[in-house]
């Protein structure tokens, strides 16, 4: 039996003051038959932090959840979301130039303490986004979903279905 997945169209506006990035993007995302809409947001928040030409989504659970390759195939930048465990960063770490990790979960910072020194490694960053729980973010999930978002002084807006979400991003590794 096939595993069913639901597909999400996705616009969102990007304006990126950090980075000096604006932009509007369009894809399809896919979410799993075991992935919650609050996680299917944050990959979309992820992006949007990281967002640049070439970025794409991985389809496979092996991959990146996003990732950017070079002109040969290798991945520059490998990204993913959630309290991975160490041996996917491993893997991570010593195939792609960079590695960058978001987690939206409240023991991001205890996740990381037990995790970090088994992979603290120079091409590896970890972002906690805090704010609202992450079911804040799944009342923002629509199938097909308008969104803009704002990065500024270490903070994200995320609009959509005329609701508006805050988070405060925090660097905690390195």
């Amino acid at each position: 039996m096939a595993i069913k997945t639901t597909p999400y169209e996705v616009e969102i506006d990007i304006s990126d003051m950090e980075r000096n990035y604006y932009r509007t993007h369009r894809f399809t995302l896919l979410r799993g038959p075991n992935e919650t809409e609050e996680k299917l947001m944050v990959r979309v928040l992820a992006f949007a932090c990281q967002a640049e030409d070439g970025l794409s989504f991985g389809d496979a659970a092996e991959e990146a959840t996003l990732c950017k390759r070079d002109g040969t195939g290798a991945i520059e930048r490998w990204i993913d979301v959630g309290e991975v465990d160490d041996k996917r960063l491993l893997r991570a770490c010593n195939s792609s130039g960079q590695v960058v990790v978001y987690s939206a979960a409240s023991s991001a910072q205890g996740w990381w303490n037990q995790v970090g020194p088994k992979v603290n490694r120079d091409n590896l960053t970890v972002y906690h986004l805090r704010g609202v729980p992450t079911s804040g973010l799944g009342r923002l999930a629509e199938r097909d979903m308008k969104l803009h978002c704002m990065i500024q002084d270490g903070q994200i807006w995320l609009t959509g279905n005329e609701d508006t979400i805050e988070l405060a991003i925090d660097q905690i590794a390195p």
